[in-house]
Parts: structure tokens; C-alpha cells; sequence
């Protein structure tokens, strides 16, 4: 009895081999094919794009006018700080000096002298006496504040020019007394009215404008000089006129 073997692949012929190999890898494609095409069901899905156009209608916004219009145009700034003008502060005092102003002539009360006791003042009656006299001088009333009165004796005699440009227009003949503080110089200051003659003639005040003129030996006591005593002064007008 003839024994029965199982035949080797290897055994068959080239044709059968060849045959089932194509097989076997179709069948792996195959089944390769299945999972690609499994796995594809699963996949993500990509939407469309639309295409169309979308118009969206808003309400009608107003016209806007040229002060927005280029205020739109303009970027944004920070506003301008405004500028206050200082304030105007007026001076409390004057910045103009004023000039200053004269001293007020000093002022006496008038006092009245009649005819007899302005002739009896009248000093160019007095005697003429030398400079160095040993004589005092002779008291003739009270000065301004009280102080003795010595009757004037000249130094040197004042001119009619000297007295004439201070004469008032249309002055009438008559005397103008007044009284003066004696200075160094055989000066006098601080001279004041006393009377007129006749009274409202002014002749004692043009008296008393030329005086800074007059040369008048100051009073003299025991021999001595004694400055800064009061004098009285009279000066008579005879055809004297200003011109």
C-alpha cells in the first residue's frame, strides 16, 4: 500500500504560487482600501464659504455741518488755556510828585498906627551914629512874639530901584512900616507887616518884598552887637513909582 504525504508549497508549481500571492496582496489592499474609506466617515466637516454679500440698512444719520465736519478732520487736542489778563491795580497814592509848596509867609495881626507914631518910627529921624558907637539902641515897641523892638539903624540906605520895582501900580505918597529878625551880614529875615499909611496903600508889604535888600546894623547894648533882636523898619514913598 502506497503512503499518503501532504505536499510542500514549495512543491507546487511556479504558476499556482505566483497566483495565490497576487491574491494575498490583493486582498491586503483591499483591506486597507476599507479602513482609508472607515476612517473618512469620521472626518471633521469643513462648512462652505458663502459667497454672498450682506448689506445691513442703518438709519439715516444727520448731515453733519462744517464746524464738525472739520472738527472730525481735526485730531483730537487738549483746549488752549485761556489767558486772564492781569489785573488792573490803580495807584493808591499819586505817582506824580507834586512840587512842594511854599512856605506861608508868616502873618501878624495888623496893627494900626496913626499918622504921629509912624513919623515918630521914622528912623531917618533918629541921629546918625557912628559904627562902633558906644550907645544902645533905642526899644520902639514888641515884636512878634513879645520880644523887645529896636529902632533900625541902616548900614547902608536902600535905593529907589531897590524899592520901587516892588511898589504896587498907581501906589499913593505915604510910609510902610514893618519889623525884622536881625541875621549875620547886617542882614534882616522874618520880617512881618505893621502898618500903612494911609491904611490899604500896601506900601508895607513892598516893604517887606525888598527887605532881603536892606544893610541893617543889628542892636546894640552896652556897645554890643546883638544879633538875631527884632528891629522896626519904616520907609517913606515920595513920587516913587514902579514901572
Amino acid at each position: 500500500m502506497a503512503a499518503y504525504r501532504p505536499h510542500s508549497p514549495y512543491e507546487r508549481p511556479p504558476l499556482r504560487r505566483r497566483a495565490s500571492g497576487l491574491a494575498l496582496a490583493l486582498a491586503v489592499n483591499l483591506g486597507l482600501l476599507l479602513i482609508l474609506l472607515g476612517i473618512g466617515k469620521f472626518a471633521p466637516v469643513v462648512p462652505k464659504v458663502s459667497r454672498a454679500i450682506i448689506v445691513e440698512l442703518l438709519p439715516q444719520s444727520p448731515r453733519p455741518t462744517a464746524t464738525h465736519a472739520r472738527s472730525a478732520e481735526r485730531p483730537h487736542a487738549q483746549p488752549r488755556p485761556v489767558i486772564k489778563p492781569p489785573p488792573i491795580v490803580l495807584p493808591a497814592k499819586p505817582t506824580i510828585a507834586l512840587p512842594p509848596k511854599p512856605p506861608k509867609q508868616k502873618t501878624e495881626p495888623f496893627v494900626q498906627m496913626s499918622h504921629d507914631e509912624l513919623a515918630a518910627a521914622d528912623i531917618g529921624n533918629l541921629p546918625k551914629g557912628d559904627a562902633g558907637g558906644a550907645g544902645d539902641s533905642e526899644a520902639v515897641g514888641r515884636g512878634p512874639n513879645g520880644e523887645v523892638l529896636y529902632a533900625a539903624e541902616w548900614a547902608r540906605h536902600p535905593t529907589d530901584a531897590e524899592l520901587g520895582s516892588y511898589l504896587p501900580r498907581n501906589a499913593p505918597d505915604g510910609a510902610g512900616v514893618i519889623a525884622c529878625k536881625t541875621i549875620p551880614g547886617e542882614r534882616v529875615d522874618d520880617c512881618i507887616e505893621i502898618g500903612n499909611d494911609p491904611p490899604g496903600s500896601h506900601l508895607a508889604s513892598a516893604v517887606r518884598q525888598a527887605a532881603w535888600q536892606f544893610r541893617v546894623r543889628p542892636p546894640r547894648r552896652n556897645g554890643r552887637p546883638m544879633i538875631g533882636e527884632w528891629v522896626e523898619i519904616r520907609i517913606d514913598y515920595m513920587h516913587i513909582r514902579s514901572d
